[in-house]
């Protein structure tokens, strides 16, 4: 009995030695009890263990080797197994304590003592992530994806394997290794409870909020090679494949994929949604636009009848994908009023379908609103919130800013609600973080969104995508602020629930209040206005392009989706019409479509295509922007004009050639240009649109007039003053605050 309490008290006694890290102490009584009890092997491991947690790495190794010297050769698995026990408790307990970097050692001596032990191998690379020193070669380097592969683990701890996979999953970029890593855990996760969820959200962080299309794809094909085969889960996964092959600018293959999408579709909101998928394909890549007018069609006819039997009932994320396929048409045709007459409409559904949806939280924020405004004054500071997805490096990102520049925080309180927010953008930080009073860093969920507007108690929210995202779409058609407001993203989206659309004198026809449901608010001057533009060192040279000096260059630098057929047909008209003239072309689309869609129609057009060049992106926004000082004359796109880049076409001093039309997305650069009080380029017709381009072509002198009114306007123009221009949406915030409490 005395024996068992003198045992008893020198193992409590190490113990309590080894809690309070006093490791030398602890060492001092197995050494003691080594003496006494040399044949007890375990004294051996916890020696060991004491002098390792010293850090004398060398003697741990060797006292635990001394032992195993003298053991016969069966029995030696059985004791690095107890001495494997005695190490992963105690990495488990540093563990616990966040002692990362002891616990990382002691499982590295765990990995040499069992290199096939696969869920140590899973923890070593679980506190690589803990410590900030995963670099993403540790899957291969550890063999973790050799014993994934090779067999199947009886023991293999699944949750861990799962909590790792997620960690690579949220640490992009995604190299090599890490993706054979993610290939490699499919086999053991893919049927588990709710790993769909878990990888499926991943990979859509990864597409969209990081920007890495590619990466994405290629992990929804690898989930694709082994998910159980249903036609649902391919429905679904073809719809975010086509969106990022198409993203990734692998047009063919994304094409392909909304084909498939649309021959799985079976109801009409499906195929609304599938068809725009194709005809977003089409006209991103820049040509096939026989094929791109009959896709329209189809997709105009889906859209009708979807509207005669509105009463279907819709889930959430079918809602949202109805009104998303209207960004498309006003690329292909200048009718807004033909295109709200539908558009409107399912605005008026989708909502519907949305409140519906999200019934008790519409009711809270609708009750809350009425007390809102049963209570407003005016002696408070108004709290302006803007959500968005593209409060980042994106041409609403490079125009918005000057506004956060320039608010009057002594009045305001400035909200932002970043949607899928990149913490490596360090441009939204800089604009959208710092110089907000409150900022909001959110996920996909509209309800969170929301959720968090309407605690924040948000007198006016501004929408910033319209419709370019379905969630900014959710989030204001459930109204969690009493005012709503659409600016800049786009033309309005026609939701209900939105109060305003922010317009100038000409942005919008006089008459266009007639088809918008949102009051058009039409501030004095302008709707948009900058500081200007960061300007790096260009790099075109005439000489490097095989370019006469005392040629004429004109320039068009747009996407895909806006070259229409009839605008480069004019195009090619002016370059026919001037000579020694060259046309620059510049823009993201499948690079042999492009060329193939402009060579067919300078050919038609009688222009020899040796006068055509086909430029490659610059690397940043500033060079692209130097870059344009290589254009005479910039040749603006219809029904589509250019916005950001007109903008930057401007500020760099470029005359330029625009076709006004009807519709918003027709109308951009001419208030831009009326902004800056040159109106030499705007053109009313197609043939006026002609006339400007051979004019400004041929007459060196009116160029240079033109050139030397944008110089002077840098100083004058309400165009670049963002502090009057935030001066004026301020106004318009309270002038709406009034209104409101009236």
């Amino acid at each position: 009995m005395k024996t068992e309490i003198i045992e008893y008290n020198w193992q409590q006694q190490a113990y309590e030695y080894l809690i309070t890290e006093k490791y030398e102490q602890a060492a001092d009584l197995y050494e003691q009890a080594i003496e006494s009890e040399a044949n007890v092997i375990s004294h051996y491991w916890y020696l060991g263990l004491m002098l390792l947690l010293q850090g004398k790495e060398v003697e741990a190794q060797m006292t635990w080797m001394l032992p195993l010297a003298d053991v016969e050769a069966e029995n030696i698995e059985v004791y690095t197994q107890e001495l494997t026990q005695v190490l992963q408790l105690e990495a488990e307990r540093q563990e616990k304590l966040e002692e990362f970097s002891l616990a990382w050692m002691i499982r590295q001596h765990i990995r040499e003592i069992n290199n096939h032990n696969i869920n140590n191998l899973l923890k070593i690379v679980n506190i690589a992530f803990k410590l900030n020193n995963y670099i993403g070669i540790e899957f291969t380097e550890l063999g973790i994806i050799e014993l994934l592969n090779a067999q199947k683990f009886i023991d293999l701890n699944l949750e861990l394997l799962l909590q790792v996979l997620q960690q690579v999953l949220d640490t992009p970029p995604l190299n090599e290794s890490s993706i054979d890593f993610i290939q490699s855990c499919l086999s053991y996760l893919i049927n588990t409870a709710d790993f769909a969820d878990v990888f499926l959200s991943a990979v859509m962080k990864i597409g969209h909020t990081f920007a890495q299309p590619t990466t994405a794809a290629q992990l929804l094909e690898l989930y694709l090679s082994q998910a159980p085969n249903n036609v649902t889960i391919l429905l679904e996964l073809s719809r975010h494949l086509a969106i990022f092959y198409q993203n990734a600018k692998n047009y063919s293959q994304g094409i392909a994929k909304a084909k498939l999408c649309l021959s799985l579709s079976t109801e009409i909101p499906d195929k609304v949604y599938a068809t725009y998928l194709v005809l977003r394909g089409l006209l991103s890549s820049g040509g096939y636009w026989q094929e791109i007018y009959s896709t329209s069609k189809h997709l105009e006819n889906l859209r009708l009848e979807f509207i005669k039997n509105q009463s279907i009932i819709l889930d959430e994320v079918r809602t949202l994908r109805l009104l998303t396929p209207s960004f498309t048409i006003p690329h292909l045709k200048d009718s807004p009023e033909n295109f709200k007459n539908i558009h409107n409409p399912l605005a008026q559904i989708c909502q519907n379908n949305i409140q519906a949806t999200y019934h008790e939280a519409f009711e809270r924020y609708f009750q809350k609103n009425i007390k809102h405004q049963q209570t407003a004054t005016s002696q408070k500071k108004l709290k302006i919130g803007y959500v968005s997805y593209a409060l980042k490096r994106h041409s609403v990102g490079w125009l918005s800013r000057w506004l956060f520049q320039h608010h009057n925080h002594d009045n305001f309180e400035i909200y932002t609600y970043l949607i899928n927010y990149n913490p490596l953008d360090q441009f939204a930080q800089e604009w959208f973080v710092n110089k907000a009073d409150k900022v909001h860093k959110l996920g996909i969920t509209a309800l969170e969104i929301a959720e968090q507007i309407h605690a924040d108690e948000i007198d006016i929210l501004i929408d910033l995508d319209s419709i370019t995202l379905d969630i900014s779409c959710t989030v204001m058609a459930l109204k969690p602020a009493p005012i709503q407001v659409t600016w800049l993203g786009w033309d309005a989206s026609g939701i209900p629930a939105i109060d305003y659309f922010i317009a100038d004198p000409y942005v919008l026809p006089d008459s266009a209040q007639e088809y918008y449901t949102e009051k058009i608010w039409r501030l004095p001057q302008t709707y948009i206005a900058v500081d200007g533009f960061e300007v790096g060192i260009p790099t075109l040279r005439r000489d490097e392009l095989n370019i006469p000096s005392d040629a004429v260059i004109y320039l068009s630098a747009q996407r895909g989706y806006k070259r229409h057929p009839e605008t480069t047909k004019w195009q090619m008209k002016i370059i026919k019409e001037v000579p020694n003239s060259y046309f620059l072309i510049k823009g993201d689309a499948e690079e042999e479509t492009i060329k193939q869609f402009f060579y067919k129609i300078a050919e038609e057009e009688g222009v020899d295509t040796s006068r055509l060049r086909f430029l490659p992106q610059d690397p940043t926004e500033a060079t692209h922007r130097a870059n344009l000082a290589i254009a005479d004359v910039v040749l603006d796109t219809y029904p589509y004009n250019g916005a950001t880049t007109t903008l930057e076409t401007l500020w760099m001093g470029i005359p330029l050639v625009t076709r006004v039309g009807e519709q918003f997305a027709a109308r951009n650069s001419y208030t831009m240009m009326m902004n800056v009080g040159v109106t030499e380029g705007i053109a009313w017709t197609d043939a006026e649109y002609i006339e400007w381009g051979v004019r400004l072509g041929k007459d060196a002198v009116l160029r240079q007039q033109v050139v030397g009114k944008l110089r002077q306007s840098r100083q004058t123009a309400p165009l670049w003053n963002g502090k009057q221009f935030t001066l004026e949406m301020e106004k318009a915030y309270q002038q709406m605050w009034e209104i409101y409490k009236k």
